[in-house]
């Protein structure tokens, strides 16, 4: 074996996932060829097989009757291939695989072909593991199963089925991990024949056993306290900081208290040996609550810091105090006096003396980071605390997007070197862009390109500036220079939820949906309490119609924020595309959205449209339309595509017709400087519909799905097809209309209307666009269909 292929496996832990098909050597030889051709056909799609092998962090190892894939990069890895591929094996039914697997040592050898190999006791482990299992069970180790249950995720599908004697007398513990769409809940055989044998012996000797049942009822007690402890203990390098409290006289100056809060929590967060919470997390608690121990347990950290903010003109006063959450001791404690001028120095030892506290191993670079200075202009810097506090607002709202921008290119105009803000600057334009909380012109989309290479030109290993430069590409669609400034973003800001989100977010654009959960996995784990996220990672479920999961996550989010209007609404549309009109209507109507409230505002009108039933809404749009929001854009043309379409549905057709001339006008000068909005010509395309122009209707929907690709955009790529079918369905176009529905209720995407859910069989039978195909029995059989599992 050559230097160079030992060097690459020489012995290091690695994480091993064992596969075998069973009864492997009950087939023919042809029958045999065509199984392993299988399996590795089904092992390569996996997203988990696909990552590592892109990274050079996989090796595969052939058995003959199935395989062995060594991951280096995480425990998590072969237990979410295993998943992967045991969901992908309930489409081929004659492939019956087991699954074991073991972290441990590995090492690099050469067979007696010369060729390289691997061998040691982490591939041993794995097939003992895996050996004590039957057709589609997916056994772990203990050790493995320790690991995960690290995180919370996979806590719910560990399943300990104690100790197996395996080869030479060996016993092993092991664990299934299993679920009701994965792996096999079944006891294993080998389990059962223990379990016989152990009851023949408790009849023979029933005192005996009794005591014996006494003594392990006593130590399971004392084992499952110390499991459930350790599951929930912290690592004790990991910190939350709580948002400090605003005591200054002027309580405009809450922005400066909560700027202030973020900077600290910032130079935390770039100190890799620390785990550090996302302020989107803490941000929902109190200044100085009582229930700490609670809050740490919510949060996943062994610390909590806590301050105050006093700004008197130029003088400011900071307290913190760091405080061991399990008994809820103070560990340090200061108060700094100082001017305004000289607060970055504040922001700066609190940060090192919390790791200092914390035993924080800190480099060179991390304690030039933390010690340094953004800007010497003290006015930029406020305007810049001012734009942080819009863009760290919980409601992903217009205004919230606007006022952090004219801050932050205040805080620019103030301070054209001020990196730090042309960063956050790029960022709240690219997010609003995609969002399309600002209007997605091209002159925005040019100002984010300008303000992220003005932060890198400035400040080259700015992690912010790499960040924003990344995020302004995957508004570009350009998906690959994304993820490379992402990863590169991950050296610089080891504990940003925001790079696995964006990892998230680029993997869901891609179709890649099981990878894009891995992410969002990871950025909650990082951001447990980030209600943005949350709502995200249910998106995501909502648009592969795993409508139960994304009501989990919905619930999630109420429990953060109780009555949060948007949240609602999502589970409102859920209710919708289930069927469920009564439980959609109970959700509804305590709701009163304002014009900008755009969700919860379309799913209220549209379920009016499903109960037809539109005579109570109608005066709701026209009160609000009668004095439009000039910030909302084209978004004012749209809600008046909807009064068109309620005036339609109630019948009253002149004032239908009237109110879709008038969304057309409004629309359309909006496409000069928005060609690329495929939301808006969406609008447009059906606007053109009700007022039966058809060929206006169709061009506009090809320059939609030109300007958003299927093959680009996973997510909104299928919305033009909605489009279509809405308007093949209107305009007498069936065939049309039908092929896009079939093709539709096959994929995971983005809905077009209201709430943004996919089309399912429900909303087919109820949504009155769809009236011309009723008699259809192409459209009878899809709309009779059941949800598709994705």
């Amino acid at each position: 074996m050559s230097a160079e292929i030992q060097k690459e496996i020489q012995l290091e832990i690695a994480h091993v996932l064992f596969i075998d098909i069973v009864g492997y050597s009950k087939l023919s030889i042809n029958e045999q060829r065509a199984a392993v051709d299988e399996l590795n056909e089904v092992v390569r799609a996996s997203e988990q097989f696909q990552k590592a092998e892109a990274a050079a962090r996989l090796i595969k190892i052939p058995t003959g009757d199935g395989m062995v894939l060594v991951f280096y990069t995480s425990p998590e890895a072969p237990a979410q291939c295993a998943v992967e591929i045991s969901r992908a094996v309930k489409e081929h039914p004659r492939l019956q695989l087991r699954m074991g697997i073991h972290s441990g040592p590995v090492s690099g050898v050469a067979d007696v072909n010369e060729r390289a190999n691997l061998a040691g006791a982490g591939i041993n482990m794995a097939k003992r593991v895996m050996g004590c299992g039957d057709a589609g069970h997916i056994l772990l180790s203990k050790h493995v199963a320790e690991d995960l249950e690290e995180y919370e995720q996979w806590r719910p599908l560990l399943h300990d089925l104690g100790s197996c004697e395996v080869k030479h007398g060996v016993r092993v513990s092991v664990v299934n991990l299993y679920d009701d769409q994965f792996g096999n809940a079944k006891l294993p055989r080998k389990f059962e024949t223990v379990q016989k044998r152990r009851t023949r012996l408790r009849w023979a000797a029933m005192t005996a056993a009794l005591l014996t049942l006494a003594a392990i009822v006593v130590g399971i007690a004392m084992f499952s306290r110390n499991r459930v402890r350790s599951t929930l203990a912290a690592p004790e390098k990991s910190i939350a900081v709580l948002p400090f409290e605003n005591r200054s006289e002027d309580k405009a100056n809450a922005y400066f208290a909560d700027g202030i809060q973020d900077e600290i929590l910032t130079r935390l967060s770039k100190i890799a040996d620390l785990k550090v919470i996302s302020r989107t997390s803490t941000q929902h608690y109190k200044s100085t609550p009582e229930n700490l121990p609670e809050i740490a347990r919510q949060l996943g950290v062994a610390h909590i810091l806590e301050g105050s903010v006093q700004k008197s003109g130029e003088a400011v006063r900071v307290n913190v105090q760091l405080i061991k959450a399990a008994n809820d001791s103070h560990l340090w404690a200061d108060t700094f006096d100082r001017k305004l001028t000289d607060i970055f120095s504040v922001e700066s030892e609190v940060a090192k003396a919390v790791a200092d506290q914390l035993r924080a191993h800190l480099s060179g670079r991390e304690e030039e980071v933390i010690a340094a200075k953004p800007t010497d202009n003290t006015e930029a810097y406020d305007a810049y605390l001012r734009g942080l506090a819009y863009s760290l607002r919980t409601a992903n709202t217009p205004a919230n997007f606007l006022g952090a921008q004219k801050y932050l290119r205040e805080a620019v105009r103030l301070d054209p070197k001020f990196a730090l803000s042309w960063a956050r600057l790029s960022w709240v334009e690219a997010r609003g862009y995609v969002t399309q909380n600002l209007q997605p012109t091209v002159a925005l989309r040019e100002e984010t390109r300008q303000a992220a290479e003005t932060a890198l030109t400035l400040q080259p290993d700015l992690g912010e500036a790499v960040l924003a430069k990344g995020y302004y590409h995957y508004a570009l669609k350009d998906y690959d220079t994304a993820v490379h400034y992402f990863e590169q973003a991950r050296q610089l800001l080891p504990n940003s939820s925001w790079i696995p989100e964006s990892l998230a977010y680029v993997a869901r654009r891609r179709g890649q949906w099981d990878r894009s959960e891995s992410y969002f996995n990871e950025a909650e784990r990082l951001d447990p309490r980030n209600v943005f996220l949350l709502s995200q990672h249910a998106l995501s479920f909502i648009c592969l119609r795993r409508f139960p999961e994304a009501l989990r996550k919905l619930d999630q989010v109420l429990n953060i924020t109780p009555d949060d209007v948007d949240t609602l609404a999502l589970k409102a549309g859920i209710a919708q595309a289930e069927g469920d009109l009564p439980r959609a209507s109970a959700l509804l109507t305590p709701l009163h959205p304002a014009a900008d409230d755009s969700v919860a505002l379309e799913t209220q009108v549209y379920q009016a449209i499903l109960e037809r039933r539109t005579a109570p809404v109608i005066p709701r749009l026209n009160e609000i339309l009668a004095q439009p929001d000039p910030a909302l854009g084209y978004y004012n043309g749209e809600l008046r595509f909807w009064l068109g379409w309620a005036q339609e549905v109630a019948g009253d057709h002149a004032a239908a017709q009237e109110s879709w001339r008038q969304a057309r006008s409004e629309l359309e000068p909006f496409l000069k400087e928005q060609p690329e909005n495929y939301g808006l010509i969406g609008d447009l395309a059906l606007t053109n519909m009700g007022l039966g122009d058809k060929a206006a209707a169709f061009k506009l929907i090809e320059r939609a799905m030109a300007a958003v690709p299927i093959e680009k955009d996973a997510l909104d790529g299928p919305i033009p097809t909605e489009i279509l079918a809405r308007v093949a369905a209107r305009m007498g176009e069936p065939d049309r209309a039908i092929t896009a529905l079939q093709k539709l209720l096959s994929i995971p995407y983005e809905g077009a209307v209201a709430s943004n859910l996919p089309l399912t069989a429900a909303l087919l039978r109820l949504d009155p666009m769809f009236d011309p195909l009723r008699n259809d029995p192409r459209f009878q059989k899809l709309a009779a269909s059941p949800a598709p599992k994705e």
